[in-house]
Order: C-alpha cells, then structure tokens, then sequence
C-alpha cells in the first residue's frame, strides 16, 4: 500500500520536527539563564544549519541541540557528518560576521532528556576542516 500525504511518517516526521523546535526554544532559555546572549537561532547556509548560536564575554559558541531519552543517545546523534557540517556552517558565519574571528569559538552540543535540565557539553567536538 503506497502511502500519501499526510500518512504515519509524514506525522511521526512533524512530531519529530515539533519535539526538535520545543527544545531547541528550552536549549535558548537555559542558555540565557546561564548568562549568555542568543545571536542567532536556526542559522541556515548552503553548508547546513546550526541551532542556537549564542555569545558570552569573549566566547562564541555554536550548539547543536539533541532532544533524546539518554546523554549516550545524545551524543552518538552527533554523527562526524554533522559535526561536518556544523563546522562548515560556523565558518559561513565567522566570514559574514568577520568580528566574531575575534573571539572563542566553540561547539557545544546540548542535550534535552525528559525531566531533566538540560546538560551543556562544552567543547563537545573540534571544528573540520
């Protein structure tokens, strides 16, 4: 049975999508309580797109945020492609924002679990060539 719009993946990929959303907003509130400032959210390029991006003092960093049941789970969705592709899109970002080249730059990953603050992995992987 051929499946059209609007069948059960088509659903489970807008839950997924929606539960991605909600904590990539929860990811922006922890980090601002935390003292740092959202620059962008969901910064999309040709390269690909990074999440939250976000600046304190003379840092900036690039996160992804993972929603999943376990921190392992978490990381291991963090897959060399995406870090790929995270780096590549940090470095769009550095070159149109050329004062950013000025500060520490990081990537951190973020992970949401279900009744849980969430948990910032500081220098979570290094940037690609």
């Amino acid at each position: 049975m051929a499946r059209g719009r609007g069948g059960p993946d088509t659903e489970q990929r807008r839950r997924a999508h929606a539960l991605g959303l909600s904590a990539e907003t929860f990811a922006a509130w922890y980090l601002r309580l935390t003292g740092w400032r959202i620059l962008k959210r969901r910064y999309k390029t040709k390269a690909g797109e990074i999440d939250l991006i976000a600046k304190r003092r003379k840092t900036v960093v690039f996160v992804e945020v993972k929603a999943r049941k376990t921190r392992r789970a978490a990381f291991e969705a963090v897959t060399p492609a995406s870090q790929k592709r995270i780096s590549r899109a940090a470095r769009i970002f550095v070159a149109e924002h050329p004062k950013a080249g000025f500060f520490t730059l990081r990537f951190d990953v973020i992970v949401i679990r279900p009744w849980a603050l969430p948990e910032r992995i500081e220098n979570a992987f290094e940037a690609w060539e």
